[in-house]
């Protein structure tokens, strides 16, 4: 069996999924090949990798994307040797991930898929395949895509643009994504899943595949993180893990725990940077980035509880890898991300409910309500082995 992934690259999240399926797959005696745009960050992995080059094709598509508003409506030259190279490798499945800001011509794109029949597996890491341009709207409440999007408040956002073309963008993808006979959703979540069931691909069969942590880096290790931050044992570490702080992931809600919680609470944040440091109180632990996943595992481990209050969240890794360093987890009632915890090892607050939010902080840290095992355990259900064997079982399953 011969899969081609695409993917925006090969970095982040989704390029490091994309990069474990090909290994799980090869192991199996299967063939992936990897699309992916060449970007510096984007280095070439194998030789049979498909590069979408072409620097000053992709600066002129963004630009024509971003003053027109109309986006995947460029490219068409490099779509066509794109679709022609994939086609040379007569694929069994065509696995996309995320090709938003792909330069990817997608009317092109979608057509060559559709006259050749082909398979398509599409794993939707945001929300971006059904709407008209946003790839997250829970913040401003918008359900305007499960219709036909217009009039909308997030145009200048990622992907910005500087003119609303979003109810012309919806019916094109509409009409792009909804004519694949042979396509099969994959969600992260189940939240996600349901929010699929109400869009235009409500039609197309939606599995829930979780995404998976490498259990043997993220488990229990002790260390002297106490010690390099003069916390007395006696005082608690309460965690916030992200890497793009702001609104979205709750920094104003950890400043306001600071400003409550007794001073035995220290805050820790994980994956600031010096222009967060700014709005931080100085009572505030601010941890620019680690040097590597093992030193981040430490300090979950360290770690008495995890705050997770974002406020837009598909599923939540990092909640995850806190509970496999036996760390249990606070999250707000946000996306997929309560699917991560179940009663033994966590709690699910109502979003802005700051005063419960304390409590449970409190009764966390000083009753010991949650056993390090029954956190490990939750954890290792989203295994990545696991995870990536699930894809395998459904490429054989199509």
């Amino acid at each position: 069996m011969k899969i081609v992934q695409i993917n925006l690259g090969l970095y982040g999240s989704t390029g490091q999924i994309m990069l474990a399926i090909k290994k799980r797959l090869e192991e199996n005696g299967d063939k992936s090949i990897l699309v992916y745009p060449e970007l510096p960050i984007n280095l070439k992995k194998n030789s049979d990798d498909i590069l979408i080059k072409g620097t000053l094709s992709r600066k002129a598509n963004h630009f024509l994307e971003k003053i027109t508003g109309y986006q995947g409506c460029f490219s068409i030259f490099k779509t066509m040797w794109t679709v022609h190279k994939i086609y040379k490798q007569k694929p069994d499945i065509i696995h996309l991930h995320n090709i938003h800001k792909m330069n990817l011509n997608l009317w092109i794109f979608f057509r060559f898929i559709k006259r050749k029949n082909i398979k398509v597996v599409w794993t939707l890491h945001d929300c971006w395949a059904f709407t008209g341009q946003c790839p997250h709207f829970t913040m401003v409440k918008c359900k305007k895509w499960k219709k036909g999007c217009y009039e909308c408040p997030q145009y200048r956002k990622y992907p910005a643009t500087y003119f609303d073309r979003t109810n012309k963008m919806w019916k094109l993808k509409k009409k792009w994504f909804s004519e694949i006979e042979k396509l099969t959703i994959v969600t992260p979540s189940i939240w996600l899943k349901k929010l699929v069931q109400e869009s235009y691909l409500k039609n197309y069969p939606v599995k829930v595949i979780y995404n998976g942590i490498d259990t043997k880096i993220f488990r229990p290790i002790k260390s002297s993180f106490r010690h390099k931050y003069n916390i007395k044992e006696n005082e608690y570490i309460v965690l916030g893990v992200a890497f793009d702080w702001g609104p979205r992931k709750g920094l104003d809600v950890f400043v306001k725990l600071s400003q409550i919680l007794d001073e035995k609470f220290k805050i820790v944040l994980v994956g600031t940077n010096e222009k967060i440091d700014k709005l931080l109180p100085k009572s505030i632990i601010s941890i620019h980035r680690t040097q590597s996943q093992e030193e981040l595992a430490k300090i979950y481990t360290a770690a008495d509880v995890f705050v997770n209050p974002t406020r837009e969240e598909v599923l939540g890794m990092v909640n995850i890898e806190a509970l496999a360093c036996g760390t249990p987890v606070i999250t707000f009632n946000t996306g997929g991300s309560p699917e991560c915890i179940d009663y033994k090892c966590g709690m699910v607050i109502h979003n802005e409910d700051i005063e419960k939010l304390i409590n449970s902080i409190i009764d966390i840290c000083e009753k010991h309500i949650y056993s390090e095992t029954d956190c490990i355990m939750r954890a290792s259900l989203f295994n990545k082995d696991d995870k990536y064997d699930e894809y395998i079982n459904l490429y054989h399953s199509l």
